[in-house]
């Protein structure tokens, strides 16, 4: 957990996943590609280790494993190195004008004006997330921990923040802040996400996977489908809405 900005008593909170609901892509990817480019290595190295956690994903390897596969790329790498590595592929993002989607980037906006606790749950890891965390303005970033020894990654994480994991950051955070979640939101784009959406009184689905949209259509969480107007949420039949959460 990172505390990049000043934590302030809110009433509530708001949740969002990162890739794919705040940004454009696929931070890890997108970071690993640049760092090994930035270190002066072969274009096929990143071919090469990507094509090592498709397969993985193609046999069917739980997302939480392939996470930490992920991390493993890191070991004896220098913390420090990869963080500021972390700020200049976050530059380099800007600069090409896309790296945030508008419709969930206003949303937290919003939620801050509001006075809400925001918080960003991701997969992702510190070099990563800080700069997104800091340019945004929101409060913690929580994401998988890299087991750090001497200043350099060992190669191993703590628990990865992955699927049912998020769902418990955001009932600890709400135990720990004094938040009711009912009355608290949250966004993310994939069905891995679920358990997130399902733990807050406000889920948002932010694009087209089909889990997602199947179960908002029939709990009448609300959709952003980037690109297109929000559609109101249907009302729920309270037995559906129950049985969701």
């Amino acid at each position: 957990m990172r505390y990049l900005n000043p934590p302030v008593r809110q009433s509530s909170a708001a949740f969002f996943d990162v890739d794919e609901t705040l940004i454009n892509v696929k931070s890890m990817f997108s970071f690993l590609e640049f760092y090994l480019r930035r270190r002066g290595e072969p274009e096929a190295t990143y071919g090469r280790l990507f094509a090592e956690l498709r397969h993985s994903a193609g046999l069917g390897v739980p997302r939480k494993d392939i996470n930490r596969h992920y991390y493993r790329f890191y070991a004896g790498h220098s913390a420090q190195q990869l963080a500021r590595a972390g700020r200049e592929w976050f530059t380099a993002e800007q600069e090409k004008g896309s790296l945030f989607i508008p419709e969930t980037r206003s949303r937290l906006q919003r939620h801050l004006q509001q006075g809400e606790f925001v918080v960003l749950l991701s997969g992702s890891f510190f070099a990563c997330l800080e700069p997104v965390t800091e340019h945004l303005g929101a409060h913690w970033a929580i994401g998988t921990r890299p087991v750090i020894r001497r200043g350099r990654l060992t190669g191993e994480v703590l628990t990865p923040m992955i699927g049912s994991a998020k769902g418990r950051a955001a009932r600890a955070t709400a135990a720990v802040r004094g938040f009711d979640l009912a009355e608290c939101s949250a966004y993310g784009d994939h069905s891995s996400d679920l358990d997130l959406l399902a733990s807050v009184g406000r889920p948002v689905v932010v694009g087209e996977d089909p889990v997602l949209a199947d179960h908002a259509a029939r709990a009448g969480w609300q959709r952003i489908v980037p690109g297109h107007t929000p559609a109101p949420a249907p009302a729920p039949a309270p037995a559906e809405a129950t049985a969701v959460r």
